[in-house]
């Protein structure tokens, strides 16, 4: 889907096309393939495991660019920190929890998503690594962030970067 300026439905519908899109990958994902990998790539539980955890801090960020006063500070955090963390899991933790919360968590963005006006999509705060990050951005972002791991799971079940 091409969309054009700010177009709140059509930005809507490409988020949500763009979760689907995740989910179909990630529950079709057999429990024999989830350790596939690529020498130096994650595998399959690790994207889904990530996809979780980013989108976790996404669900936090849209609210927090919609609530809060215009320049409040919006977390970073290190992905790669994360996936290595014994604790968090994405090494061999289940990945049912994980892609249960992306499906809830992209469902209540969703929300937030279709109730936008234009205006809304300049409204910024202040990222902690790449300075202002506005609501358009977001959505533009986590638009794509489904589609772009999706492919990177595509690329790990076939054991290519």
């Amino acid at each position: 889907m091409s969309i054009q300026g700010n177009n709140i439905k059509e930005w809507a519908a490409a988020y949500e096309s763009a979760t689907q899109f995740f989910l179909n990958l990630a529950r079709g994902v057999g429990k024999d393939q989830l350790d596939i990998k690529a020498p130096e790539g994650w595998s399959a539980r690790q994207i889904i495991h990530h996809l979780a955890d980013s989108e976790a801090q996404s669900y936090a960020r849209i609210r927090r660019l919609v609530a809060e006063p215009e320049g409040s500070i919006i977390q970073g955090y290190d992905e790669n920190l994360w996936a290595i963390a014994p604790q968090l899991g994405y090494e061999s933790a289940p990945v049912e929890n994980p892609i249960a919360v992306f499906a809830a968590v992209r469902a209540g963005s969703l929300d937030i998503i279709k109730r936008l006006i234009e205006a809304d999509l300049e409204k910024a705060g202040e990222h902690s690594e790449s300075g202002r990050f506005t609501i358009g951005m977001w959505l533009a972002g986590y638009t794509n962030h489904p589609k772009d791991h999706g492919d990177q799971l595509v690329r790990a079940l076939k054991g290519q970067e």
